[in-house]
């Protein structure tokens, strides 16, 4: 009799550990609600409200991203990818296009949203509005970045970091390219990422553009202007038609420990289709989708 009553307490022991290790752990919080896919401006192209950047610190074809390793990277990216984050944003300049493929290679291509980015400074100074020849350069460049990303088609190709309000006049030759590349559904959508204010003001007014990229928090850092100055400005590219991307919502990370305030801010303004944050951690991921669901999209 004593020795069935210890087989019997050591299963229901056994048993009932089981079933606490099936629970999740006390304290442990949810996974977060995935975000909204939302259409962005009039292009057709249909993305998730947040997206994952990919140039911290970068310059010179590298990054926070790259330098974490491909192992790291991988494990970025499909957290965010299984996080319902649909919409990456990469640029030549930050050398991420492989590191990219390889992370989503098993992936279907119709499943995620790609923004990257043309630096057509790496042709060399000079007035490239009389070079003709950096037409076929641009060209070269995409086909590069889709045989680097292995696809058919690129969603949206910014030219990259414009800092002088000529560049309409200045970058007409790669402006002539990306026309191209619209035309055979190679990318379907054009535009630029401002880092001048006298620049985003010319990309508001510009018809050529379809998306811009432009920095805004609530603190003005890492911006191009005032935060009540820029604002203004993202209303008339709002207003004439032009999608709308937020970049530096954390302010690259100097309002991190004022995220709740950032996205808060962000998402109240009524004026952003989406937004690219830089995450280089899981975990950051996690906290950000939590307060983008705190504080839906105006």
């Amino acid at each position: 009799m004593s020795q069935f009553s210890r087989r019997s307490f050591i299963a229901a022991a056994t048993g009932a550990a089981a079933c606490l290790g099936s629970l999740p752990a006390r304290g442990a919080e949810p996974s977060p609600a995935p975000p909204p896919q939302v259409p962005l401006g009039n292009t057709g192209i249909t993305m998730s409200r947040v997206g994952q950047g990919t140039g911290m610190s970068g310059g010179n074809r590298q990054s926070n991203h790259t330098r974490m390793g491909i192992g790291k990277f991988t494990e970025l990216v499909n957290h965010a990818f299984q996080r319902g984050i649909t919409f990456f944003d990469l640029a030549d300049l930050y050398g991420t296009h492989v590191y990219f493929r390889e992370a989503m290679k098993s992936i279907p291509r119709e499943k995620y949203t790609l923004l990257t980015k043309l630096w057509w400074r790496y042709d060399g100074p000079g007035d490239p509005r009389n070079e003709p020849w950096r037409t076929r350069a641009a060209a070269t460049a995409l086909e590069r970045f889709r045989h680097e990303l292995t696809t058919d088609y690129i969603d949206i190709v910014l030219l990259h970091c414009m800092t002088d309000a000529r560049w309409p006049q200045q970058l007409r030759p790669y402006m002539d390219a990306l026309d191209e590349a619209k035309a055979k559904n190679t990318v379907k959508a054009v535009g630029v990422s401002c880092h001048d204010f006298e620049s985003l003001k010319v990309a508001a007014e510009c018809p050529w553009v379809d998306v811009v990229l432009a920095r805004i928090n609530p603190d003005g850092a890492k911006m191009d202007a005032a935060t009540d100055q820029v604002v203004p400005v993202l209303r008339r590219i709002k207003e004439n038609g032009k999608a709308l991307i937020g970049m530096k919502i954390l302010g690259e990370g100097t309002l991190a420990n004022r995220a709740e305030r950032c996205i808060e801010f962000a998402q109240g303004l009524g004026l952003l289709d989406t937004m690219t944050i830089g995450f280089e951690k899981p975990p950051q991921i996690d906290e950000i989708l939590r307060l983008a669901e705190k504080y839906p999209a105006a």
